[in-house]
């Protein structure tokens, strides 16, 4: 490992690099996993497409809304205890989804499995600021998305042969054999890595003095606000990809994970060249270029539409260009949005999620409502969050730069 990227003396026994991969690792497995089984639970509970969107839209509220109490909970409490508490929540929802015999259900299951995953992915984050020193963390946090890339490159493939295989109940058994074993590796070698305890994190009083802190501070803004329109605009296509590869281009299902996976091989892609790019040219100017690959796919994607081509290979370069910009801006995002905070990271964590979570939410919504079988919709989004992004890092990070 190279010397940036080791723990701090403390905790150099922990294989933490593992467990902050894998904690991230299952947030894209939660989504990619199931996404060429969305048509087949619309016929299978015979619900309407609106309906099996909410098993990812109400992931989506699920996830961001717990952030908001899990950050706090585990800056009073520390990080271990939660991150426990939240696997063996979702090991329990996996099962419930697997075994689900309702649409209903599922979506009440699914649910329950966002808070779980929820905690895994605050406590991940939340790791990283404890653990690392915090002028190398934005390279570990690098260096984690390259890993972390597989889950969704080759989530949908294993998805869509799982589907095609078992069905639909069979991502959710994977989901709950994936969280077992993390759970396993957690109860044998995470060590606490909180060391300042607050015990007025879940205070009302207190908690309300570190919201205000962290959302008054206008470095989080400067970090948090692009790093989460990046998301959105990966979510789109994460919502979007199944209904139009499938029923608007007819690709086949069991190759819609190799179209997803090959988009999703930009976000790889992204994280490695922001790997090299912090050294070379520094945050600022990395994530500047990340912004403009942003606008870049966006702008492309409407354009090819526009111009009348109509093919599954303008929507897959599409997504390829806005996850490489992703694996760009988050990283960089997720670091700048916490770093400023080392005895609130758990609650900027948290905060910096919520609103990645309300953006996805917001274009996963649209995107569902405005789907009228044509590339229109999900271009004009794609295109929308990808000047957002580059407007917000030009604006916002350099003002937040000069007023430090």
């Amino acid at each position: 490992m190279n010397n940036d990227t080791r723990p701090l003396t403390q905790f150099a026994h922990a294989p933490l690099l593992l467990l902050i991969i894998c904690c991230l690792m299952m947030q894209p497995l939660s989504t990619d996993l199931y996404l060429a089984s969305l048509p087949s639970l619309a016929s299978t509970f015979q619900a309407s497409p609106s309906v099996v969107q909410l098993t990812l839209s109400l992931f989506v509220i699920g996830f961001g809304g717990a952030q908001l109490i899990i950050g706090p909970v585990s800056d009073r409490y520390g990080r271990r205890p939660v991150l426990l508490a939240g696997l063996s929540t979702y090991v329990l929802a996996s099962l419930l989804c697997a075994l689900a015999p309702s649409i209903e259900l599922l979506i009440v299951a699914r649910f329950l499995q966002a808070v779980g995953c929820c905690s895994a992915a605050m406590i991940a984050r939340a790791l990283v600021r404890d653990a690392y020193d915090p002028a190398h963390s934005a390279k570990l946090l690098a260096r984690a998305s390259s890993w972390l890339a597989l889950a969704p490159l080759l989530g949908p493939i294993l998805g869509s042969y799982l589907q095609v295989a078992f069905g639909w109940r069979a991502a959710f058994a994977a989901h709950a054999i994936f969280s077992a074993c993390l759970l396993l590796l957690t109860v044998l070698r995470l060590p606490e890595t909180n060391q300042h305890k607050n015990p007025d994190a879940t205070n009302l009083a207190g908690l309300s003095a570190n919201f205000r802190l962290v959302l008054g501070a206008r470095e989080f803004w400067a970090y948090a606000l692009p790093a989460s329109l990046s998301y959105g605009a990966i979510f789109a296509f994460i919502s979007g990809a199944s209904l139009v590869l499938i029923r608007v281009l007819q690709v086949p299902t069991e190759f819609f994970g190799y179209c997803f996976a090959f988009g999703v091989s930009g976000y790889l892609g992204g994280t490695l060249l922001c790997r090299r790019m912090l050294s070379r040219i520094g945050t600022l100017a990395t994530l500047r270029v990340g912004s403009a690959f942003s606008l870049a796919g966006g702008g492309l994607f409407l354009a090819a539409v526009l111009a009348g081509f109509a093919h599954w290979s303008i929507v897959v370069v599409a997504m390829f260009i806005t996850m490489g910009a992703h694996g760009m801006n988050f990283p960089i995002g997720q670091n700048g949005a916490v770093s400023p905070f080392p005895k609130q990271a758990g609650t900027a964590a948290g905060l910096m999620g919520a609103l990645s979570m309300a953006v996805a939410f917001v274009v996963g919504t649209v995107v569902g409502a405005t789907a009228n079988g044509t590339l229109y919709p999900l271009a004009l989004v794609a295109c929308a969050l990808g000047l957002s992004i580059f407007v917000a890092a030009r604006l916002l990070v350099p003002a937040a730069t000069q007023a430090a």
